[in-house]
């Protein structure tokens, strides 16, 4: 195993001396800049569309805010911060015509170069900076000192520099403090698509859901229902982070964890590993990505599911809980 780097092993000179344009200013752009601006680097400005809801916080920040295509042409790295799905439209209609020669540019995922969104051009450095967790939580984990853990991949290196910018420019929002380590683009994207697919986001919603559904159906209350299979599950995700998943087993009661592991072998059996195997083959043949792009491009595809999610029972037992627990006063 590769033993990681830390800020005493990084020139921050790289990322300090490098006129840097961040477009996109939502979680990502926004904590990756002040915390980068707190490391010391000097030039900074913030690339966002024109009417960008962000631009009135970005100023308020003390940032400068320009166009994409200002952007593109005077900085000497581009931090491509929005979304993944947007990059293609980004680079090809506004960075690509008017970049300046020789910029480099440096991506949170590797999505886009991956899966071939971005044509890189043969003079450019291709980096990925991935602090792995929530944009937010950049800046948060910076505040208290520390950092969330940092994946650093060099796809073209044309300046024969670009792994040293890397690692300055994670160093510079803080994952120094915690960890740096190498990837590739390869395997910061199909980890990070595979990941919040079935565990994070997919399989822990389809869990809750199904399992709160399945209470009610048995005569427990909307309210009983929710607290022990949604609302809880902060808490054993926070034992979970803390302590590892042993950990998580010896801190809860012993009948749960008896009950876990009576059911735990059921729940991940040969169906659930057809479901793995099938998210795999969309995720490496690149099948997910063409669909999800192209659903993007073609307008918000999910407007009706988020529509749905609001009129689904669980949703009502959760909004009634969280009043009493947190709008008590409010």
């Amino acid at each position: 195993m590769t033993e990681p780097l830390y800020t005493q092993d990084i020139d921050l000179g790289p990322i300090r001396r490098c006129k840097l344009a961040i477009v996109g200013y939502g979680n990502h752009g926004r904590s990756h800049a002040l915390c980068l601006r707190d490391s010391g680097a000097g030039e900074i400005r913030i690339a966002l569309r024109e009417g960008s809801p962000s631009r009135e916080k970005a100023e308020a920040d003390g940032f400068e805010v320009v166009s994409l295509e200002e952007a593109a042409a005077w900085a000497d790295a581009i931090a491509l911060l929005a979304a993944d799905e947007a990059h293609r439209q980004i680079w090809d209609e506004r960075i690509e015509p008017h970049r300046k020669a020789g910029q480099a540019l440096i991506l949170c995922h590797g999505f886009s170069i991956h899966y071939g969104l971005i044509e890189p051009p043969a003079d450019a450095d291709i980096i990925l900076a991935a602090a792995k967790g929530p944009g937010g939580a950049v800046r948060q984990e910076f505040e208290k000192g520390k950092g969330l853990i940092g994946f650093w991949a060099v796809h073209q290196d044309a300046s024969g520099r670009a792994r040293e910018l890397a690692l300055a420019y994670l160093a510079g929002i803080g994952s120094g403090e915690v960890g740096i380590f190498p990837t590739t683009f390869r395997e910061e994207t199909v980890s990070d698509l595979f990941g919040e697919q079935v565990v994070l986001v997919g399989g822990m919603v389809a869990l809750a859901r199904a399992s709160f559904d399945r209470l009610v159906e048995a005569g427990v209350s909307p309210r009983m229902a929710y607290i022990d299979c949604v609302h809880e599950i902060k808490y054993l995700a926070d034992l979970i982070q803390a302590r590892g998943i042993a950990g998580m087993y010896e801190a809860i009661s012993d009948t749960a964890e008896y009950g876990a592991r009576q059911i735990e072998d059921d729940i991940a059996g040969p169906e659930l590993r057809g479901v793995f195997d099938k998210a795999m083959q969309a995720i490496e043949d690149g099948s997910f990505a063409k669909r999800w792009v192209e659903a993007y491009e073609a307008g918000d595809a999910m407007q009706d599911d988020r529509k749905r999610d609001r009129e689904l029972p669980v949703e009502a037992a959760g909004a009634e809980l969280r009043s009493r627990i947190y709008g008590a006063g409010k």
